[in-house]
């Protein structure tokens, strides 16, 4: 029988809980307490005094002068304690200043509970929170929780006065119960952790804010601020654990505990005793029938924000030394391999801690998972534990801790706060008008068959433009839809049912994050593909509804067209053109690789063709558009070979006047511009990064990422370039390709994907400059062709770069320096008959859509 996490002794645990008030001291600088609208003040039952509403006034700036309060508030059972007996309620922005003693972290700590009251329906106030030049809370509301809220956070402050902000929106109200700023000691935060990936140390932490999200005690009880050395709250974690048979409790008194004396950076204001004297350790229950398996934890956290996870340990299992040994992972990703907290910290029953950055790279849709499992390496006991797990939200790039809301100016919630906000709103409202002008148009315009039509937008919405029902014939006869016109033609779901034989799986030709792709046939035989979203997917609702807005503007030979769209009865599916030949990696390697190995030239004409489409993607438009996830699966061919870029429910709309956008990270798994994952700022040269990866798949045929080779040899993009600076690159090229390359025309590729791999965005070519060098690459392997040494005749010369050139790059003269995509040969009409392009082949595990850093071999 299973055997149930428990707290095993708790009445012997009870006795040896240590108050707050008789711990490790630490005697804050800064301690401002406030308990608003409270005209007493309250004392909690640690000692800790709040002061009243009427001794706040001096760091209050507000209009208003609205307090409410329960009387008898302590004895509701649902508050903990008396601080959420009253209230303040700001009709108009308030602020709180305090006067800071000592610089560096405070905590910063924020009550709120809806009182009912006849001044503002608390449970209606929507309102925004801001401290320092952090966003705290954007559009709070307590969404008709009538629970005590209570919000917590770090913030590194270092001026002098430390301005805490409440704005209410919508017309709306904002209130606050209590508060609290707080000094933190200076060694609980540092500046670096171990970064999951890329490998190695991670600085820069005190750059951020942070918010508590998790803080568990493993295996042992609640510990309540009462109790805590800082004042925090820690629950037990057996709601997180997946599996609850794999693991068990294990409890000893807390005075065996015994802090490092050599160490003074873990002591029990890291976490009290009572933390370490309880762990989760692996279970010995034979129903858990897998020799080798973990204990997980699962937490549900905000997968685009990047975390601090610290995890804590103390060895209060083993008799002796050197006995424990397990692996500790984070997301599935290695964080600790075979830790021996032995050799750490030479005693048993003493704390240790590590702090991991989790980028937002690594968050997947599951959202955070922890795990730990035995390692028998070295033949130790097969047990793994954890004593305690904190889970912190780090601010991101707008320094906000609540979406992509970021303050201007350094003191937040200022003027020009609010000058930003009214130019927004004032270029909403314009725009909303815009838009109703034309709904309005559009109304009297309406089809005599409206009623009869599912869809409103399939005709009302100016999103869709162009006649729904407009079909022109191709030279074949076949009939060709508009793309011309818009978004194309609207399907109805009954149509695409029908085309798909009802979304069979037989026709399933693609699987990514948005949905199923499928292959369908519509009137005349045409052939097409069907991307149809998952409603479950959050990930498909915002890649379908950025691919509309990306595709409504792009028409290029080399950028996928879209036929139309339906959404009807809450589907979403966009139609595309058929590519028969799919997409460039299933001409490269892998296991659905089809056809003949592709020549070098076919090579480069399908990177020709791609940049092409980049380019045209970066200026081609006034603004311009990063496409964010470019890679060979995103490059589709059609029957004459002829490349198509795909997929851009990821790309983002370029800067207008700045060199950036600051955004949180996504591509995939091995294209990932290092420069964009440091700094969390995409430009154009990210898409170039990331096509220098695609050079290099195409010339050395093998995945971006082989997690099955040795580790030098994991990343292709490190490795090749370890080869190019040897001068050995054609060592590594794909055996296929052996004596068929021009020297030269090697040479100008391989500098072509050095230039677009480069540490540094300023220091990477632009796509102009790259496709020029792969145009030049090509002459120069045509001119070797034609001088006799073609691919499919007589052997010639290993592709080296110490073997002579038939033709001296001299020979060939340069391309001309490439023409504005604006430029009327690259406007096409609409393709004709089966040349219409899939989303996407089969996917398998390296050609999905992950948010994953680039990994390093260097330990970077």
């Amino acid at each position: 029988m299973a055997i149930p996490l428990v707290v095993t002794v708790l009445l012997a645990l009870a006795s040896t809980i240590t108050p707050r008030t008789t711990s490790a001291a630490f005697v804050p600088r800064d301690n401002y307490l406030i308990d608003c609208g409270s005209e007493t003040g309250t004392t909690l039952p640690d000692g800790r005094t709040f002061k009243s509403d009427p001794q706040a006034n001096t760091y209050l700036q507000a209009n208003d002068q609205n307090k409410v309060s329960i009387e008898n508030g302590n004895n509701n059972p649902d508050l903990p304690n008396q601080l959420y007996s009253s209230a303040r309620i700001f009709m108009q922005e308030a602020k709180y200043s305090f006067h800071l003693i000592q610089p560096g972290y405070h905590w910063v700590r924020l009550y709120f509970y809806p009182i009912k009251n006849n001044i503002f329906d608390l449970q209606k106030a929507t309102f925004s929170v801001n401290a320092y030049k952090y966003v705290l809370l954007h559009s709070f509301n307590v969404n008709n929780n009538d629970k005590p809220i209570l919000k917590e956070y770090l913030i590194n402050a270092n001026e002098p006065i430390f301005t805490l902000s409440f704005t209410p929106l919508k017309n709306s109200a904002a209130f606050i119960n209590a508060i609290e700023i707080v000094s933190v000691p200076d060694n609980l935060l540092f500046d670096s952790g171990s970064n999951l990936f890329p490998v190695g140390d991670y600085s820069g932490l005190t750059n951020h804010a942070f918010q508590p999200v998790y803080r568990i005690n493993n295996g042992g009880p609640l510990v309540t601020a009462t109790n805590d050395t800082l004042g925090r709250n820690w629950e037990n974690d057996e709601p997180y654990i997946t599996v609850k048979n794999a693991a068990m409790s294990v409890v000893v008194p807390t005075n065996i505990i015994k802090y490092p004396t050599n160490n003074p950076n873990i002591s029990p204001l890291i976490a009290p005793p009572t933390v370490y004297a309880s762990a989760t350790e692996m279970t010995n229950d034979s129903a858990v029938d897998q020799p080798n398996f973990n204990i997980t934890w699962k937490f549900d956290v905000d997968t685009s924000f990047s975390y601090l996870v610290r995890l804590h340990f103390c060895d209060i299992v083993s008799k002796g030394l050197n006995e424990l040994y397990f692996n500790v992972y984070i997301n599935e990703k290695t964080a600790i391999p075979t830790l021996d907290l032995s050799s750490i910290t030479q005693a048993l029953a003493t704390p240790y801690y590590r702090d991991f950055v989790v980028n937002a790279t690594l968050m997947s849709q599951e959202g955070l998972k922890i795990q730990v499992g035995a390692s028998l390496a070295r033949g130790g006991s097969g047990n793994a534990i954890v004593n305690g797990i904190e889970i912190l939200k780090i601010s991101n790039s707008l320094d906000s801790l609540d979406g992509q809301f970021g303050l201007v100016g350094s003191n937040g919630g200022g003027s020009s706060y609010r000058g930003a906000v009214a130019g927004v709103g004032f270029a909403m409202m314009f725009g909303a008008f815009v838009g109703l002008g034309a709904m309005v148009i559009k109304w009297h315009k309406r089809p005599q068959d409206w009623q009869k039509r599912n869809s409103f937008s399939s005709w009302l919405l100016p999103v869709h433009a162009g006649d729904s029902t407009f079909m022109s014939k191709n030279a074949s006869g076949k009939s060709n839809f508009s793309a011309t016109m818009g978004l194309g033609r609207f399907f109805s779901l009954a149509e695409l049912q029908e085309a798909t034989n009802n979304f069979d799986k037989a026709n399933i030709i693609g699987v990514g994050g948005f949905g199923n792709v499928y292959s369908g046939v519509i009137e005349d035989a045409t052939q097409v593909a069907v991307k149809r979203g998952n409603p479950q997917s959050e990930q498909g609702i915002n890649e379908f509804q950025t691919e509309i807005q990306m595709l409504s503007k792009l028409r290029h030979r080399h950028l996928v067209s879209l036929i139309g769209y339906c959404d009807e009865n809450d589907e979403m599916i966009l139609v595309y053109e058929y590519m028969p030949n799919g997409h460039f990696r299933d001409h490269l390697y892998g296991k659905n690789m089809v056809g003949p190995p592709l020549s070098w030239k076919q090579r480069l004409e399908i990177c020709i063709g791609a940049a092409r489409g980049l380019h045209y993607l970066h200026t081609g438009t006034a603004q311009g558009i990063i496409h964010r996830d470019v890679k060979t699966t995103n490059i589709l061919l059609d029957e004459n070979f002829t490349a198509k870029v795909s997929d851009f429910g990821l790309s983002k709309d370029a800067p207008m006047g700045q060199g950036h956008v600051s955004t949180a990270v996504k591509g995939s798994f091995g294209y990932l511009d290092p420069e964009y994952f440091r700094r969390q700022q995409l430009t154009e040269k990210s898409d170039v990064y990331s096509f220098g990866v695609v050079l290099l798949e195409a010339l050395c045929a093998r995945p971006a990422i082989n997690p099955q080779l040795p580790r030098e040899q994991v990343n292709l993009a490190d490795w090749a370039m370890q080869w190019k600076r040897k001068g050995l690159l054609d060592k590594i090229i794909d055996p296929n390709l052996v004596g068929t390359i021009n020297p030269e025309s090697l040479k100008k590729y391989a500098e072509a994907a050095e230039k677009c791999l480069a540490d540094h965005g300023v220091d990477r070519p632009s796509m102009g400059d790259v496709l020029w060098n792969l145009e030049y690459a090509l002459q120069l392997q045509e001119a070797f062709t034609q001088e006799g040494k073609a691919e499919d005749e007589t052997p010639a010369v290993a592709a080296s770069a110490s073997s002579p050139a038939s033709a001296p790059a001299s020979a060939v003269l340069p391309p001309a320096a490439p023409a504005s995509s604006n430029a009327l040969d690259e406007a096409v009409p609409v393709p004709e008959g089966n040349n219409l392009p899939a989303e996407t082949r089969a996917i398998d595990d390296h050609s999905g859509t992950l948010q994953f850093a680039r990994f390093s071999l260097n330990g970077r």
